[in-house]
């Protein structure tokens, strides 16, 4: 059984999908995506997630990993520790499914 959370205690590293919805413009085809989002050769993380499946946490965390060092000017950091919290997450959903 998953340990969800109690649903009010929101981690500091918790995405509010409404932040950016002056940016993404609910993904029309005219997205305004910020520049961060893309990488050199036009691929986005989400694309990343998608070809490899990956589950919501580990997705997070690949994200804030590859957009690290392009967000924020603090070299990274603040994404690295949120790419680590969801990585607890996802280890502590596995360990409670079993």
């Amino acid at each position: 059984m998953v340990n969800f959370r109690k649903m009010e205690e929101k981690s500091e590293h918790y995405y509010d999908y409404c932040r950016n919805k002056d940016c993404e413009n609910d993904c029309d085809n005219d997205c305004k995506v910020p520049a961060y989002y893309v990488g050199k050769n036009g691929m986005m993380a989400k694309d990343v997630i998608y070809e490899f499946d990956l589950s919501y946490n580990v997705g997070t965390c690949v994200s804030y990993c590859l957009r690290s060092k392009r967000k924020h000017k603090d070299g990274g950091i603040q994404d690295l520790k949120k790419a680590i919290a969801h990585l607890r997450f996802e280890i502590e959903q596995l360990e409670n499914s079993k």
